[in-house]
């Protein structure tokens, strides 16, 4: 036998179903307070990661400024370069 916490379903009388949308409705009402402060938590917690996320962008560019990046020698020859064929 499968045990849940789920109530079998039963008929509501039109009074019971009012009763519990009322009910249902303080609920969230009382919740309110704690979802708007969560709500500022996370707005503020988004914020500190767009400032953060920009300032480590400038001090990248910065660095960037400061010591540019060396150009790679390649092995391939430029175009102006050519082939150079061997002899042999």
């Amino acid at each position: 036998m499968e045990t849940t916490n789920q109530q079998p379903e039963m008929e509501m009388t039109p009074e019971q179903l009012a009763e519990q949308k009322e009910k249902m409705l303080e609920f969230y009402r009382e919740s309110m307070p704690y979802l708007r402060a969560q709500l500022d938590y996370e707005e503020m917690l988004l914020k500190i990661d767009e400032v953060r996320f920009k300032r480590t962008n400038i001090q990248y560019q910065f660095a960037m400024m400061a010591n540019p990046p060396q150009e790679e020698e390649t092995s391939e020859p430029t175009k102006s370069e050519g082939r150079k064929l061997k002899r042999g």
